[in-house]
C-alpha cells in the first residue's frame, strides 16, 4: 500500500499541467471542427437501416461516405447495437440505459455489503450516478463503449461466486456491443482457473467460443462488402501516456467541471481506493482498471479517448474507498510491524 501511494503521488504531481494542457488542446480541436463524428456515423447507419439496408451494406457505405477506415475489419462496429436501435430505437435506449444505470448502483450496494461501512456504499451510490450521466444523453444508445462500459460495471457488481451467471450474461452482452471487452473475460477466466472454479470456467470458454465465432463471421461480412479504395487506420500505437488516460476519464466524467489541475489527479484516485477495498472484488476490479487503462495509455490515439468507458461507471466508486486506502496507509505508516509474522 505504501509503496502504492508513492507512486500515485508521484504520478499526480505532474499530472496536473499536462493534463490542463491536453484538455485545452482537444477543446481546442473541437472548437476549430464542425465534424461528422462517430455517433453520428451509427445514427447515420441506423436511418439507412430503417430505410431497408442491410447493416453491412450501410456500414461500409457510411464509412466510405465519411472517410472512415473499413480496414482492419475492427474497425467497422459489431452490428449489435445497430439491431437492438431497429428493435426498440433510440428511445427505448433512453429508458434501457438508466435502467442498466439503477441495476449497477444496487448490485454494488449489494457487492460491497459486508466489505465497507455505511457511509462508504452510500457514496459509491452517489459515484456511480455521477460517473453515469451519460445514460440521459439522448444519442446514448449509438455509444457503443458507453453501453459496454454499463453492462461490464454490471458485471463486475453482480458477480457472486455462488451465482455467476447473471454477471457472465452481462459480460457477455458488453462483449457482443464492443470487442474491446474480452480483456474483462479473459481477465475472469484466469481468476476462475486459479481458484478451479471448472464450470466458471467451461463457461467464459463457451463464451469465447461464440465470440470468436462472431467475430469471425463479422470479419467475412466486412470482407465482402469492403472496396479495393477503402481506407486502412493509422493504426493504434498513440503512447500517449497516463495523462491522456486521466483527461479522457475526466472529460467523459463530472470532473469536467473542475480545474484540470484538480481534475487530473483526482481521476488517478479511485484506483487508491479499490486497491485498499481488496477481495475478490477489490483484486479484479483494480486489475481491470489498471490493465486496461495502460492499453488506453499505450494504444489510444487523440479521437479514442472515448475507449474509458469501459470502465465507466465502476471506476469512480473507488474514490468512495479512498478514506480506508489512507487509513490503512497511516497504520501501515504508525505501526509498520503490526499484522506481520
Amino acid at each position: 500500500m505504501i509503496g502504492t501511494a508513492l507512486l500515485l503521488v508521484y504520478g499526480a504531481s505532474s499530472v496536473g499541467s499536462l493534463y490542463q494542457e491536453l484538455a485545452e488542446q482537444r477543446g481546442q480541436k473541437s472548437a476549430e471542427q464542425d465534424f461528422f463524428g462517430d455517433v453520428d456515423l451509427y445514427e447515420t447507419i441506423n436511418r439507412r437501416m430503417a430505410g431497408g439496408e442491410g447493416y453491412y451494406e450501410a456500414a461500409l457505405a457510411e464509412h466510405r461516405a465519411h472517410d472512415y477506415p473499413a480496414r482492419p475489419f475492427v474497425t467497422v462496429r459489431l452490428p449489435t447495437l445497430a439491431w437492438t436501435n431497429q428493435l426498440w430505437g433510440a428511445s427505448g435506449w433512453r429508458i434501457l440505459a438508466p435502467a442498466l444505470l439503477g441495476a449497477i448502483i444496487f448490485s454494488f450496494i449489494g457487492a460491497l455489503s459486508g466489505l465497507t461501512l455505511a457511509v462508504e456504499r452510500a457514496g459509491a451510490a452517489l459515484l456511480l450516478a455521477a460517473a453515469g450521466m451519460g445514460v440521459f444523453y439522448d444519442r446514448a444508445g449509438f455509444m457503443h463503449e458507453l453501453v459496454a462500459g454499463l453492462l461490464l460495471s454490471l458485471s463486475l457488481g453482480l458477480y457472486r461466486p455462488h451465482r455467476w451467471w447473471p454477471s457472465l450474461l452481462a459480460a457477455g452482452a458488453a462483449l457482443a456491443v464492443r470487442e474491446l471487452a474480452l480483456p474483462f473475460i479473459l481477465l475472469w477466466a484466469a481468476f476462475a482457473a486459479s481458484q478451479r472454479r471448472w464450470a466458471e470456467l467451461a463457461a467464459l470458454a463457451g463464451l469465447f467460443l461464440l465470440f470468436a465465432a462472431g467475430m469471425a463471421l463479422h470479419a467475412w461480412n466486412v470482407a465482402e462488402m469492403r472496396l479495393p479504395g477503402d481506407a486502412a487506420t493509422p493504426g493504434w500505437a498513440g503512447m500517449l501516456g497516463l495523462p491522456y488516460l486521466l483527461t479522457s476519464i475526466g472529460q467523459l466524467t463530472l470532473l469536467l467541471a473542475l480545474p484540470p489541475a484538480l481534475a487530473g489527479p483526482l481521476a488517478l484516485l479511485p484506483i487508491l481506493g479499490w486497491i485498499a477495498l481488496g477481495g475478490r472484488l477489490g483484486f479484479f476490479a483494480s486489475l481491470w482498471f489498471i490493465g486496461f487503462g495502460m492499453a488506453v495509455a499505450l494504444f489510444a490515439r487523440p479521437n479514442n479517448f472515448y475507449w474509458v468507458l469501459l470502465l465507466l461507471p465502476a471506476y469512480m466508486a473507488g474514490l468512495a474507498l479512498v478514506p480506508r486506502a489512507v487509513a490503512d496507509l497511516v497504520a501501515a505508516i504508525t505501526h509498520p510491524g503490526k499484522g506481520t509474522a
